[in-house]
């Protein structure tokens, strides 16, 4: 048998040309050892193209206490590492989903920590994931992908009062002026991980939270897994947020006509990048430019050419070279686009 590849952390890639010491500096960032490489890098092999600013509209951080991302040396990259990383890759805005009930909850517990200097370009979306759903309701049935599932102490919580959590979440970074909270999600229904018992529960949490984005008046960032046709009836038959995202969109160009259709953005993953997923490229096309946002949804979903290794923010402009080539523009065209539509959605 042979070796594995080490899945070590991708090096921060060079923005436009070589990211030299004074470039940084001038920045405002510090080149410090764990934060970026010591090495210069090759544009042409792990450089991005565009020099224009990003805006990672969905990704996950390790926020919770003991909580860590490692690669497969052991090397932790601390959040606020991968938000000095983020800003050398011409990161300007990031928007973090907290979507389970403790990652809610630490927004209030942490919240002298996220209103720091470290987290200024940093925002939230509240929600309860899809997938959580049915254990709040103490529904433990396989589904479709095989793994057993387990209830953790906090999803005994019962669904309602979880719900009612990510309101308050919301509604105190209002008060607060705070202006961090400027989502819902991620919600959604996903299919792949759930059991056809879970599915009302999933269709209940997600149609509870597309009324609190209505009546907040904030996005909603919707996950969608082998579910595109009940995702898309349920917003029909309830209403849709004025501003609704289908965040790492796996559809085709036939779910991007209809989200064109009604004036639904579609946000793209690094997955876009992957050659086998040619569906996923026809969505890009169908897509109006005035609604395609990019993403990383790290740390998954790494873009190529590091697929396999671990994700994050800084990666971003991987994904976006690879949509600027596959629609026809220049790199900074695509990036000065998915900036404007994610502060048009977010208003950050």
């Amino acid at each position: 048998m042979g070796k594995h590849k080490p899945r070590l952390w991708p090096p921060v890639p060079v923005v436009g040309s070589a990211l030299e010491k004074g470039m940084a500096s001038e920045r405002g960032f510090t080149l410090e050892e764990g934060v970026v490489p010591g090495r210069e890098l090759s544009t042409e092999e792990e450089g991005t193209r565009g020099s224009g600013p990003l805006f990672d509209n969905h990704t996950h951080l390790p926020l919770l206490p003991g909580e860590f991302i490692s690669d497969s040396s052991g090397k932790r990259l601390s959040a606020e590492e991968q938000i000095s990383r983020a800003a050398l890759a011409g990161v300007e805005r990031i928007v973090v989903s907290q979507c389970s009930l403790p990652e809610v909850q630490t927004l209030s517990e942490q919240r002298e920590r996220f209103s720091g200097a470290a987290f200024a370009t940093v925002y939230f979306a509240v929600a309860i994931h899809p997938n959580d759903a049915p254990r709040h309701l103490g529904i433990l049935e396989t589904g479709p992908d095989g793994v057993a599932q387990t209830r953790e102490s906090w999803q005994e919580t019962p669904l309602e009062e979880a719900i009612a959590a990510v309101e308050s979440a919301a509604r105190q970074s209002a008060a607060r002026g705070s202006g961090k909270v400027v989502a819902i999600g991620e919600t959604g229904l996903d299919y792949f991980r759930t059991a056809e018992a879970g599915k009302d529960a999933q269709k209940q949490a997600f149609e509870a939270h597309v009324e609190l984005a209505k009546m907040l008046d904030l996005p909603l960032q919707i996950h969608d897994r082998e579910a595109h046709a009940d995702c898309v009836a349920l917003l029909k038959r309830v209403g849709a947020p004025r501003r609704t995202v289908f965040h790492c969109f796996s559809g085709d160009a036939e779910l991007a006509g209809i989200l064109a259709e009604n004036g639904w953005y579609a946000s793209f993953a690094g997955n876009v990048t992957y050659p086998a997923n040619t569906d996923i490229q026809a969505g890009v096309l169908e897509m109006p430019a005035e609604l395609r946002l990019i993403e990383t949804d790290a740390p998954y979903l790494t873009p190529a050419p590091y697929r396999g290794r671990p994700n994050a923010s800084y990666l971003i402009g991987y994904t976006a070279d690879f949509l600027a080539d596959l629609v026809g523009i220049e790199p900074d065209e695509l990036r000065a686009q998915t900036f404007a539509n994610a502060r048009e959605v977010y208003g950050i």
